[in-house]
């Protein structure tokens, strides 16, 4: 294949186990050539890295990211939840997402702010992952604090693909990919087809249809892709439960309060990319088109706020999105040396329907809000790399930013228009390498946009008369590392990162609103350790500690833990595979205890899971994999929340409890899979 190319991604070779969904990886080829890290924390990982990882959904391929915790909350049609550096990120808070070029995170959302969903992404085609943490980077913008995660797609596959997987709890999932040459260029067209249940005594009736059709000519440093995708899904969804009822023996642990609750989400985009190489370096277009629906039904509070009809309320978001990015990158001399200058400029609209209804078994009772949204963005960056000396590489960017848009509210005092510039400087230091070994220093200032309506909002929109504080549009975030890679024994790659962040407002989720909102000031301090040794060339071994203290920082006292933030996290991996025949897996995550309330005096459990694999590889192209998930049938919980609810006969101010999700039991997938 032409490379991952302007994605980045480093050179990859075929011959690798296949994502936990997926039965093979069909080769390909790459020529886009590897990007020096700029910090210990960033990681360019292969496709075949992605692929070794035994994964139940299709969020879970980001946790070969170190430190990182993708869990759920809700239906499998649902975006993820992500933990990073001490965030409960919610669905995509502080951590940009993108595929391709595209960005994932959806602004000013009905849901919650910085909203990613992956569902729509198809993991055989995935050709590797950059990895970026902190605010050091000049090109990376809006939510990229905690760090910044770049997906990108394979050009060509070498040989076709069709599978089929089943699996315990009505899991079922069929998929057909595969390239042709078309013209001078190459043809990539797969669909995906995925049915699903779960142990719920309510199914989650999952149903999701995904496609891509993909051209691609040329190379990375001159050629031009052109990438359709198409995804739809609906499920029903059994969300957290307060531990109370299940203590009392009303509902199982895969029990529901609300069993009308679920979704329904569409996305379709047109997306494209070129790069040219001339005398004077390498100019980079590219451009996208999307077009998103989401309607969610969901019941956190049960009979609090509506003692008749329950809480239920629906939640709705269409939106277009259209955006781009135009760059160029000059290499020069400095010092008589090689030096780089980057530099280019981003913009991304969107158009936003969003509504807010209460409802009662999907069935719609009255509007709370409805809100159309014009929101703009333009962020303009620089940054030059040189090397005054063999043994220094010195980096320094600034970036600035606008962002602004209009709301029009069916509240007339909540309509109105905003807007903000924001300046971000960055800048790195690289050390050696002697003996194997580098050292890092960065420093930086980056931002994440909260909710254009609440830098309108003025009163309260369910009663349309208490007055509300605007919160601002774009909030500042500050950060640093000291770092140090090593390689200096054979085979061993180890890194570790001491790291402090600070955020002007914390974004928080809201339990009785099921969305997010501005919070405190806060900072993190933190410190990852991660390991991957090769002894053997058909042995992988993998170990990642992240331990994080985060706190609010704007008052002293027992109230300063941040609910949901996490102070330790790790994970394991052995690795076996030698081509053909017999291969595996074997993987433990650890996600620690974390704080519940800001006084710390309620917490969550730490959840421990293994998930395995072992697989063959026949002469003719069939494989056979065998995957299974929560290996010891652990009884944890996927995620945890603090907060009042309502169940009948409870006082009408409701009970705070501990509300859980748990994680799924012992399942197992069976995948076969064929190459032509």
């Amino acid at each position: 294949m032409r490379g991952l190319g302007w994605a980045g991604v480093l050179t990859l070779c075929g011959g690798a186990p296949a994502l936990a969904q997926t039965a093979t990886l069909p080769p390909i080829e790459v020529t886009a050539p590897a990007q020096a890290p700029a910090a210990a924390s960033e990681r360019e990982l292969t496709r075949e890295e992605l692929a070794a990882r035994p994964i139940a959904r299709i969020g879970e391929v980001l946790e070969a990211t170190p430190g990182l915790i993708v869990t759920q909350h809700s239906g499998e049609g649902k975006a993820n939840q992500y933990f990073l550096r001490g965030f409960n990120l919610d669905h995509g808070t502080d951590l940009a997402i993108t595929l391709d070029g595209m960005p994932v995170n959806m602004r000013t959302h009905g849901h919650g702010q910085g909203y990613a969903d992956l569902n729509f992404i198809i993991p055989e085609l995935l050709g590797g992952l950059r990895v970026r943490k902190g605010p050091y980077f000049a090109d990376e913008g809006d939510f990229a604090t905690a760090g910044a995660l770049n997906l990108g797609l394979v050009d060509r596959l070498d040989r076709a693909l069709v599978q089929a997987t089943v699996g315990s709890f009505g899991y079922w999932r069929g998929l057909a990919a595969g390239s042709a040459p078309l013209g001078a260029g190459t043809l990539t067209a797969a669909g995906e087809a995925v049915a699903y249940d779960g142990p719920w005594q309510r199914g989650d009736a999952l149903a999701r249809l995904n496609g891509l059709l993909r051209f691609t000519q040329g190379t990375a440093e001159d050629g031009f892709s052109l990438t359709g995708m198409a995804y739809t899904s609906h499920w029903r969804s059994t969300d957290q439960v307060p531990a109370r009822a299940v203590s009392a023996g009303l509902i199982d642990r895969f029990g529901t309060l609300s069993p009308t609750d679920g979704g329904k989400a569409e996305r379709f985009s047109l997306s494209g990319r070129w790069a040219g190489t001339g005398d004077y370096g390498t100019t980079s277009l590219s451009a996208y088109a999307i077009r998103s629906t989401l309607s969610l039904y969901n019941d956190f509070t049960y009979f609090l706020d509506d003692p008749e009809n329950g809480d239920q309320f629906n939640q709705r978001d269409r939106r277009w999105v259209w955006g781009g990015e135009l760059a160029h990158r000059i290499p020069w001399q400095a010092f008589g040396r090689a030096a780089e200058t980057r530099f280019g400029v981003q913009a991304r609209f969107d158009e936003i329907r969003l509504g807010l209804f209460r409802s009662a078994g999907r069935a719609l009772l009255a509007p709370v809000r409805e809100d159309r949204v014009s929101q703009q963005s333009v962020g303009l960056f620089a940054e030059t790399t040189v090397r005054p000396t063999p043994w220094l590489r010195a980096t320094a960017g600034l970036r600035g930013d606008w962002m602004g848009g209009r709301v029009r509210s069916d509240t007339a005092e909540n309509s109105g228009s905003a807007g903000e510039w924001m300046f971000s400087p960055k800048g790195g230091l690289v050390l050696g390498p002697w003996w194997g070994t580098e050292f890092f220093l960065n420093a930086g200032m980056g931002f994440h946009s909260n909710d254009l309506r609440g830098a309108t909002i003025r009163v309260d929109p369910t009663d349309r008369l208490t007055p509300l504080s605007r919160v601002p549009l774009l909030v500042r975030a500050k950060g640093a590392e000291i770092g140090v890679a090593s390689r200096a024994i054979p085979g061993l790659d180890t890194r570790l990162a001491v790291f402090v962040l600070t955020l002007g407002s914390e974004i928080l989720f809201v339990g009785d609103a099921g969305t997010t909102e501005a919070s405190r000031p806060s900072r993190r301090i933190g410190v990852e350790w991660t390991n991957d040794w090769r002894p053997l060339p058909w042995l992988g071994l993998e170990a990642d500690i992240a331990v994080t203290r985060a706190r609010f920082s704007d008052a002293p006292g027992p109230g300063r833990h941040i609910p949901g933030a996490p102070n330790f996290v790790a994970s394991a991996g052995v690795t076996v595979d030698d081509g053909l025949g017999w291969f595996g897996a074997l993987r433990l995550r650890w996600f620690g205890a974390r704080p519940l309330n800001e006084e710390n005096t309620a917490r969550s459990r730490d959840t421990a899971l293994v998930n395995a694999r072992a697989g063959y590889r026949f002469t003719n192209g069939v494989q056979a994999v065998l995957d299974v998930f929560n290996l010891f049938d652990s009884k944890a919980s996927q995620i945890d929340y603090w907060y009042a609810s309502r169940l009948p006969g409870e006082p009408a101010e409701g009970v705070a409890d501990r509300h859980f999700h748990p994680v799924e039991p012992l399942a197992v997938r069976f995948t076969l899979a064929a190459q032509f």
